[in-house]
Formats: C-alpha cells, structure tokens, sequence
C-alpha cells in the first residue's frame, strides 16, 4: 500500500510534551502505513480517533505488529523467527535504555511511551507471547487461552489507555479492566473468525481442547472442514463467551478522557464478526466473516451516539 502524499502532514509538535523528540514526522508515517497495510477494521476504527492521539495508536499497532509477523510471517534477515522476535525485543529494551533506535517503528513507539508516561514493562508479556507462539499451538484450557493473551492482547488495550487517558475522577487502574476485557474480545473474534485459516496455514488451534472434548468436535473436524452440530454448538458457546466481554469492555469506554468514539467504534466493528459468523452458517473454513463498507459506517454512527 503505498503512503499518501498528506500523511506526511502529521504535526508530531502539537501532541508531544517532551522537549527532546526521539521520533521524526517519518517514522510515525512508517508505522500508519503497517497498521492501514495490516488491518482494515483496526484503521477504520483509527479514523475517529482525536488527530493528535492517531499516530500515537498507530505507532503502538505497528510496533506489535512487526513482532507478529516476524515470527508468522517472514524472519527474512534472520536465522529463525526466534532470532528476529528475540531481536525486536533486544531492541526494545535498548530502545528505552539508550533514547534512541536505529527502527523508525521503534523510535516512533519510544517517543509515544514517553509522551504518555507507558510504563515499559508492559510490553514484556508481549514478547513472550510470540517467542509461545513459535512452540504452542494448541491450548487445553480457556484459562491456558487467557494466559497467551494476556501477551498477544492485553498490552495493547493497556497502553492503548495511557495514551487516550482517562477522565476527571478516574485513574488508569479504573480502566484497565475494560481495556483488558476489550483486547480480549477483539482477539476471540479474530479466533473464531480464522478458525480454518489458523489451522490450515499456520497450524495452530485457538479453539480450547477441553470445549472441543465437551462438544464432541475433533481435529478431524477442523482439518476436513466439517461443520457439524457440535462444531456448531461449540462456535456459539465461544461467541456467547466472547460476548461478555463486549460487555464488560462497553461498559467502562466512558472512563476514557479521549477517543470514546474510536474505541466505540472499534467495538462495534469487532463485534459484528460474530453475528456474521452465525449469517454464514457457522462456515469460517470458506467464508471469511466481515461487515463491509456501509455496515462499518452504520456501526461508527451508531458507537458516535452511544458516546454522547
């Protein structure tokens, strides 16, 4: 995808506080061309995000993203997908420990953490989670799912609420659980939703092995795409699960001093996969669950109203 001459317009001086900045306008171009290149719903959802926060949130989505694909996608440069995702950390903590990285992705993420005061400790799961990733593909429990996210997904709804705030009378740690249940629910529905495509391309099964037992549904199923009443009563079990969560996260977006329509909205968009998932009668092997332009539209107009 390439980059659009205005995104090089970002006034980086207006929404940063420190004196001495680490990133340049570039980098911060660098990382809103991973995210809009990677993720249609999380960029659609950016759009509404405050002008001065967007390149702050992207630079937070490029930074986890590079990590993602070093380990499933190409580790070009490198021995092994452990080498590359072991150097992204290594520049990590080197970034924070010196000021300054030789990755524009990286630079633009150490100058967000310290405009917004994000504790740098919070990525540390992170990292962890995508060298597991590398030797666990399959999860016996969903409390063995939950551990996994709480580095796949979890750091991102966290320093997600540093950089969007939170309002007069609340304090970080008030919102957090929301965040957290929020990155949860986004991350089930991209499970549920790429079912088939996790199994036949990269071989992993997020589907928790003791519900496949309960559900009568094996790896048979999932390897010959069968979409049998069990597999179909185990994908609703999943989304009516998933479903809290939303809840939960939709309840505690008010906390947030910024960006209510965005996360809203990024809500609303995540959630519609799973209704979809049910209009496709349960086939996530051969159609891919979505809403389209005009449904995306019709959920940001209706998360601006539920923020106001």
């Amino acid at each position: 995808m390439a980059v659009k001459e205005r995104d090089l317009s970002l006034n980086i001086g207006v929404f940063r506080r420190r004196d001495t900045p680490v990133a340049s306008r570039m980098d911060y171009v660098a990382c809103r061309h991973v995210m809009r290149s990677a993720s249609k719903n999380y960029s659609y959802a950016s759009t509404f995000l405050p002008a001065d926060k967007r390149p702050h949130v992207e630079a937070l989505y490029a930074l986890m993203r590079v990590g993602d694909d070093r380990v499933d996608v190409s580790h070009e440069g490198f021995s092994s997908p452990l080498e590359a995702i072991n150097n992204w950390e290594h520049l990590y903590w080197h970034a924070f420990e010196t000021g300054s990285s030789p990755h524009p992705v990286m630079r633009a993420y150490l100058d967000t953490a310290r405009t917004f005061d994000i504790p740098a400790e919070i990525m540390r799961p992170y990292f962890q989670a995508m060298r597991d990733d590398l030797t666990v593909t399959r999860f016996a429990t969903f409390g063995d799912l939950l551990g996994y996210m709480d580095g796949s997904a979890v750091p991102v709804g966290r320093a997600m609420t540093y950089i969007l705030g939170t309002r007069r009378g609340a304090s970080i740690e008030d919102a957090l659980p929301g965040a957290d249940a929020l990155s949860i629910a986004m991350q089930l529905s991209n499970f549920w939703r790429d079912i088939g495509e996790d199994y036949h391309q990269i071989g992993r099964i997020y589907l928790p092995g003791e519900d496949m037992e309960s559900f009568g549904v094996g790896e048979d199923d999932i390897a010959h795409k069968r979409i049998t009443p069990g597999f179909v009563a185990l994908l609703e079990y999943q989304i009516t699960r998933t479903e809290r969560y939303y809840q939960q996260a939709r309840e505690a977006i008010s906390l947030l001093a910024s960006g209510q329509w965005a996360v809203m909205s990024g809500l609303e968009i995540y959630q519609a996969i799973l209704p979809a998932i049910h209009r496709n009668g349960y086939d996530i092997f051969t159609q891919r669950a979505r809403a389209n332009n005009a449904r995306k539209l019709g959920l940001a107009a209706r998360a601006f109203w539920l923020t106001r």
